[in-house]
């Protein structure tokens, strides 16, 4: 199933002007997918991947069923729950569902630890339509007393492969038996492996299923450079590619916490606006270190793949795996993090001789061979512009 536009997806007035009012004029294809399937109460498997606009993809069908609603809330009392496995994620989808939502009356909060809990409970207490927690904290609260999970109407599942990697699963499964057996269930992941399949299985009934951007689609649109160099010359080689202003807003990927934090003030040190962001830092640290980026504040942000996924900061001009993954499928979600809303990203690979065989593995995956810079003054010096006006560049084998 498929629609060029909106209103061809039988979304009400309110949700269609909402759109318009936020500059959204045509659905992505898992939206055209997903949207129809979910607005005649079909349970759901998403298979897309960050960046697909899958959060509107279940957040409109979700405020449009609870615009019809007309019995009246109880206190504490949740009709739709969304769980997220990062408070970075669950804040990401906070801020889509206040755009979506304007013109309804319906409310919304966040929930996630890391923080004071009492105006989480203040924003329970009346009864909210719309939840998006971490299964910590909602736990927690829920063990209180402060919130109600036996009136949830809708549960959304997001990033459920992350979730199981995190090991939330147990978790989830705690929240899960406290619902309704009657009620409608999403689950989105960007892969599917057979535990996240199990889990579909257990919460989903007769699920449709749609299936957007494979990971070979997400690489096309993105420039991908590697360098082969020791890990002592790391430091050496990025300082060297910053002093090009066309890395004007920067994500450099470490495989460790304290690696990030030791990179970040390494950079500081040499002059370079720079901030880490892992799992270790307090949650307002992670904030105030992500507003500081997203207002160009800060050129460089030194992250671990917590930063990989769930997190959407616009126009990301260069993505640096400083330490490549072992995973290769967390390197496409590293680099998905640039060549996004119609912009040609540039990726850089660091690959030390101990790292070759997660280099061949990552080009396995891709099936995108990555291009050599074999010295750091021929680094390719182009700023990405709008995929339109740029002819996409041939990928050159890799010397061997």
């Amino acid at each position: 199933m498929n629609s060029s536009d909106f209103v061809s997806l039988g979304l009400a007035e309110p949700l269609l002007h909402s759109l318009k009012d936020h500059g959204f004029t045509r659905p992505t294809p898992i939206q055209a997918k997903a949207i129809p399937h979910l607005l005649e109460d079909h349970d759901l498997i998403g298979i897309a991947q960050t960046g697909t606009g899958k959060t509107a993809a279940f957040s409109l069908p979700i405020l449009q069923h609870l615009s019809e609603e007309t019995s009246r809330l109880p206190a504490k009392g949740v009709r739709a729950l969304i769980l997220a496995p990062t408070r970075e994620l669950a804040l990401q989808i906070g801020d889509t569902i206040a755009k979506l939502s304007r013109r309804t009356k319906l409310r919304h909060t966040v929930i996630f630890g890391g923080v004071g809990q009492n105006p989480q409970v203040q924003a329970l207490a009346r009864g909210i339509d719309i939840l998006v927690a971490t299964p910590g904290r909602l736990i927690d609260l829920s063990n209180q007393g402060a919130v109600r999970l036996d009136t949830v109407t809708h549960l959304v599942l997001d990033e459920a492969d992350r979730m199981l990697d995190m090991g939330f699963i147990h978790d989830v499964m705690k929240i899960i038996n406290k619902l309704p057996e009657q009620r409608q269930s999403m689950l989105f992941s960007a892969t599917m492996p057979k535990e996240v399949a199990k889990l579909a299985r257990t919460i989903l009934w007769e699920p449709v299923s749609v299936e957007v951007t494979p990971e070979v689609v997400t690489v096309e649109a993105i420039e991908q450079h590697v360098y082969h160099v020791s890990t002592a010359d790391k430091r050496a080689l990025l300082e060297s590619l910053l002093k090009d202003p066309g890395l004007a807003r920067v994500v450099v990927f470490t495989r460790t916490k304290h690696g990030a934090n030791r990179l970040a003030g390494q950079l500081a040190k040499a002059g370079i606006a720079a901030d880490a962001i892992h799992g270790n830092k307090s949650q307002n640290a992670r904030q105030r270190a992500l507003a500081q980026f997203k207002a160009g504040n800060v050129r460089v942000l030194v992250a671990t793949d917590l930063f990989a996924r769930g997190i959407d900061v616009a126009e990301i001009t260069h993505v640096v795996n400083f330490d490549l993954p072992n995973e290769p499928e967390s390197y496409v979600h590293r680099i998905g993090r640039t060549g996004r809303a119609g912009r040609a990203g540039i990726a850089y690979a660091f690959c030390d001789p101990s790292e070759r065989s997660y280099l061949t593995a990552i080009e396995r995956l891709t099936r995108v061979p990555l291009t050599v810079v074999p010295h750091a003054s021929q680094a390719p010096r182009r700023d990405p512009r709008p995929v339109a006006n740029q002819a996409r560049p041939q990928p050159k084998r890799r010397a061997a």
